[in-house]
């Protein structure tokens, strides 16, 4: 039988922690005031490296042999594990070796570089740079560093839950992303041991959802393909030792949309003033979705802020879609004088705001004497975008709306 971590193993854990890491805020919720209690966030995106990753990284090189340490260290990540990596081997003066996917986002790469360790880019996944550090670190002798799947590292990310308790007591119910399932598996390794009543709940995204089926299944399955904005839980298979602990700890695994994920990111940076990258706001997206059954006080665990300013503009613009306060639209109509001044005097007159225009007059799909005009409109909701929209249409305008798409 697999040996579950143990409540020892994460309290030693945090004692070889305690210079290293810094103690995370529980900030209260601002925008979700809907549930029947208190909602807190757990901000490790202001942790060290911008994530939660070092905890566990921090545990597992700090426990190998000095001959181990000799030969280095090596990794495979698309981002905040790289940099979790990084920080530990420089705090412990070893050399290490990061395998990135060749399209992870250039921040984390950039950091994962500034912190020490040398990153090699290679293939198009996370698998890719995985396979990349084994055969590595076969050749080398480089200790190969699992980002989720290793006792050391579950014990190092259940670091953050004995935080909870202590901070908040009351605590009922713990949310958490989940990709490999090291950092929900460590929780539930805490919560069980010291408060067997409290849910814990894994969130993961829907375009990359490995441990529902694998739980149907009874063991780890590959999912055919990954796809997600949430590059940080963007994993295709469950790690061997993480699945049996989220199988016997963790009372939930659900799913959140893209879109349900880029309005939690958009609500964390408007509401609460958090930059959270999507991998660490899709607790949030499951309360706003209310995709899981909780019973408050909720700490939602905001996993990391690494994210990268180019997709955080699309994101903010994706998520403004999402809760129908951007609209992207095209206006089929006469090419005549005074047509366009009509359709803007007319949603000016109905309080939106016309962000640019665009003109198509050579489609082959319109016709003669036709005009299509792309609009991007900012609206104050749902409600008012819906009153524009049918104002339009009311006028004899037709309407054809851009698909928010994935990010």
């Amino acid at each position: 039988m697999t040996r579950l971590v143990t409540i020892d193993d994460v309290q030693q854990a945090a004692r070889t922690l305690a210079d290293i890491v810094r103690p995370t805020p529980l900030e209260p919720s601002r925008g979700l005031s809907d549930l029947d209690g208190p909602v807190y966030y757990k901000c490790e995106n202001v942790q060290r490296a911008g994530a939660y990753k070092v905890r566990g990284a921090y545990t597992r090189i700090s426990r190998l042999t000095e001959l181990e340490r000799a030969a280095g260290v090596v990794a495979a990540s698309a981002g905040n594990h790289a940099q979790g990596v990084a920080v530990a081997a420089a705090e412990l003066g070893i050399a290490a070796t990061v395998f990135m996917p060749s399209g992870a986002p250039l921040p984390k790469v950039a950091a994962t570089r500034g912190y020490g360790a040398r990153v090699e880019l290679v293939g198009s996944s996370v698998e890719d740079a995985l396979a990349a550090a084994r055969d590595f670190s076969q050749r080398t002798g480089a200790v190969f560093i699992h980002p989720f799947d290793h006792a050391d590292v579950i014990a190092g990310q259940g670091t953050v839950a004995l935080e909870i308790f202590e901070q908040c007591p009351e605590v009922k119910t713990i949310i958490a992303g989940v990709g490999g399932g090291g950092l929900i598996s460590g929780i539930g390794v805490v919560a069980k041991a010291l408060r067997p009543d409290v849910r814990v709940i894994g969130i993961q995204a829907q375009g990359s959802a490995a441990y529902p089926p694998s739980l149907r299944a009874g063991s780890p399955v590959d999912l055919p393909h990954a796809a997600t904005m949430a590059d940080g839980i963007r994993v295709s298979r469950p790690g061997t030792l993480t699945f049996e602990h989220v199988r016997k700890l963790v009372d939930d695994v659900v799913t959140v949309s893209e879109e349900e994920i880029s309005q939690a990111v958009l609500l964390l940076l408007e509401r609460n003033k958090l930059l959270v990258e999507p991998a660490g706001a899709v607790g949030v997206a499951a309360l706003l979705a209310k995709a899981a059954h909780v019973e408050p006080p909720v700490v939602v665990v905001l996993s990391g802020g690494n994210i990268d300013p180019l997709l955080l503009l699309r994101l903010i613009e994706h998520g403004l879609a999402a809760s129908g306060r951007f609209l992207r639209f095209t206006v089929r109509c006469p090419d005549q004088p005074g047509v366009l001044a009509s359709i803007l005097g007319l949603i000016a007159e109905r309080g939106g705001n016309v962000i640019d225009v665009m003109h198509q007059r050579y489609d082959p799909r319109l016709a003669l004497g036709e005009v299509a005009v792309a609009l991007s409109v900012e609206t104050r909701g749902e409600d008012h975008a819906e009153h524009l929209t049918a104002a339009l249409r009311d006028a004899g305008y037709h309407l054809t709306f851009q698909s928010l798409g994935t990010l």
